[in-house]
């Protein structure tokens, strides 16, 4: 069985504490943790991961990656096995298991995409962490697949949560009515224009956005 790329996604919510540091202190870089990935359950891919497989891909990273300091991620990352480092956006510094759920901490690098995702951040915008890995996948039944031995960890990208994934927004569809909580939605999202078109203006000098 071929492999290809898995990319699964999880909702990311920082530490209160950790956003107010930095608020305190612009220039230090925000370091954030949270819950990255859980084993042995379906995700929203209909995905399973097992604990032993999760577990050594993880520990490969932790003696890899991390170890040598350049366990990077990217911000929207692209359906690709290859890590951009003009798109990245944090390093990795840590990670370690609860139980069946593994959370990690990210220290958010003062590059353009660090720099947008310190201030979603710091904004309070939802993000999601998503992990990348190539690997194939078998059948179990009933719509859920088991992640095969073959499985090879890439990294974990921050990432706004597609509606295909149970995504924060839902599709309006051909409904020609907005209600509220599509109007609360769509603010967010354009929220989110507004603070990236800001940092993008304040980097060139100039802004021609519109």
């Amino acid at each position: 069985m071929s492999k290809q790329v898995l990319i699964e996604y999880n909702t990311f919510k920082p530490q209160p504490q950790q956003l107010n540091e930095v608020r305190l202190n612009p220039s230090k870089n925000l370091i954030v943790s949270g819950k990255m990935q859980e084993a042995n359950k379906a995700n929203a891919n209909r995905r399973i991961y097992s604990k032993e497989i999760l577990a050594r891909e993880v520990d490969k990273y932790l003696k890899g990656p991390i170890a040598e300091k350049r366990a990077l991620g990217e911000l929207d990352h692209p359906e690709s096995s290859v890590i951009n480092l003009k798109n990245v956006s944090h390093n990795i510094s840590r990670v370690w298991w609860d139980g069946d759920d593994l959370y990690g901490e990210f220290e958010i690098l003062p590059t353009p995409s660090g720099n947008i995702l310190k201030e979603l951040f710091l904004n309070n915008i939802n993000v999601g962490v998503s992990s990348r890995a190539l690997g194939s996948v078998s059948p179990l039944g009933e719509g859920l697949v088991q992640v095969e031995e073959d499985l090879e960890l890439i990294c974990w990208d921050f990432v706004s949560t597609p509606s295909t994934y149970g995504a924060y927004v839902k599709p309006i569809g051909l409904n020609e009515g907005y209600s509220a909580e599509d109007i609360i939605q769509s603010n967010k999202f354009t929220k989110v224009n507004d603070i990236i078109s800001q940092i993008i203006c304040e980097q060139a000098g100039e802004c021609c956005i519109r």
